[in-house]
């Protein structure tokens, strides 16, 4: 590995694989040496649409690193093949960047955690919808109000998906509400403690399962997150990031989503704004962290938090009752453990084991891991 080059495997070929591959290949941080897919076919045309039709394919990633050598490996695959895809690339000593969710549940989140321990690598998970200049914005605003006590998220759109998702048992919350959530952890500087959730579905909705929630959740520091939102709802739609508002001791903030935010009163704090945004943001801010050793937003101690408040809004809103978000992981790390001792994965099952309290251990691991990488983006 370069100074400022970092080889990487792409695993998966789709649509949001190819966008990777694109990304990979023009910029400067990377040097894109194979692209995986199951379906070598769609591996093939992804690196004939990028000029580069002799790059290596291979139908898996074992197979791949039996004829390449790389630093990093970028998984873009299906949820259900993020576990295996990324437990091969850490054994293996390699970096990984992820498309979210870490794993199709929070017990595999979990275990991946606990394998990035194990072998000393950085695991990343690209919550992309983080890095918007107006959410950076809108933060900005926020810290110039003093004490931030409420924020609020309104998100109602009417899509219709076909597939999959109309038959998902909890559409909105599953597939959606990770983006708001993670940006309201980003936007309060807070961590998750319980929620009190409800699904429901309106009468006239094409979805099978609950299409609509609200969820409160009481966030460290005691600041309150409100999440109201439908994908059932035409009419005056909100945009695809949902309506924010913030509110502190001195004001609020506002943001509709789509355009600039404003706060009353105006505020004058200024945000360092972001060089790439979105994905590329995501791989860039990756690339530095693996350069200087340090973490970045979206490593996987720090995002498996956003994927706990899903778990325990469902939880949640299938008991009836409010749920605390240690106890939706701790319970996660007992069924990783379970999973791993059937596995055989002696080195997974020891660390967990001497993790503790979940909770306690995730929050601990953030509060003494090297300094961010955000700042050195410009260094790649």
């Amino acid at each position: 590995m370069s100074a400022r080059t970092l080889r990487v495997v792409v695993v998966g070929a789709g649509n949001m694989g190819r966008r990777w591959i694109s990304i990979a290949e023009e910029s400067a941080a990377f040097e894109l040496v194979g692209v995986v897919d199951i379906f070598t076919g769609g591996a093939r045309a992804a690196v004939e649409a990028i000029g580069r039709p002799d790059l290596p394919v291979a139908a898996t990633l074992a197979e791949m690193l039996e004829r390449v050598e790389t630093d990093a490996v970028a998984n873009v695959t299906i949820p259900a093949a993020h576990f295996g895809v990324t437990v091969t690339a850490l054994a293996r000593g390699l970096h990984v960047v992820s498309e979210k969710p870490a794993a199709a549940t929070l017990a595999e989140s979990v275990a991946l955690t606990a394998a990035s321990e194990a072998h000393d690598r950085l695991f990343v998970v690209s919550q992309s919808r983080r890095h918007n200049s107006q959410l950076h914005e809108l933060k900005s605003q926020a810290s110039g109000l003093g004490r931030l006590g409420i924020a609020t998220t309104e998100f109602f759109r009417a899509p219709h998906f076909g597939g999959f998702r109309d038959e998902m048992a909890h559409p909105l919350l599953l597939d959606m509400a990770i983006h708001p959530f993670d940006s309201a952890r980003f936007l309060l500087d807070a961590d998750p403690v319980a929620v009190y959730c409800e699904e429901y579905n309106p009468s006239w909705s094409w979805y099978a399962g609950d299409a609509a929630a609200t969820a409160i959740f009481e966030m460290t520091g005691g600041a309150r997150y409100i999440y109201t939102g439908s994908w059932a709802s035409p009419g005056a739609e909100t945009s695809w990031n949902g309506s924010w508002r913030v509110s502190g001791e001195n004001g609020s903030a506002m943001w509709n989503g789509d355009e600039p935010p404003r706060s009353e009163p105006e505020t004058q704090a200024a945000s360092e704004g972001l060089r790439y945004g979105g994905v590329a943001e995501s791989l860039h801010s990756f690339a530095a962290a693996v350069h200087v050793g340090g973490t970045c937003s979206g490593e996987v101690h720090e995002n498996i938090l956003s994927l706990a408040m899903v778990e325990a809004a469902v939880i949640s809103a299938r008991r009836g009752q409010r749920i605390r978000i240690d106890d939706v992981l701790e319970e996660a790390r007992a069924e990783a453990i379970r999973a791993a001792a059937e596995r055989g994965d002696e080195q997974i099952r020891a660390v967990l084991d001497g993790w503790g309290d979940a909770g306690e251990h995730l929050r601990a691991w953030r509060a003494t891991s090297p300094a961010g990488a955000d700042l050195d983006v410009a260094r790649v």
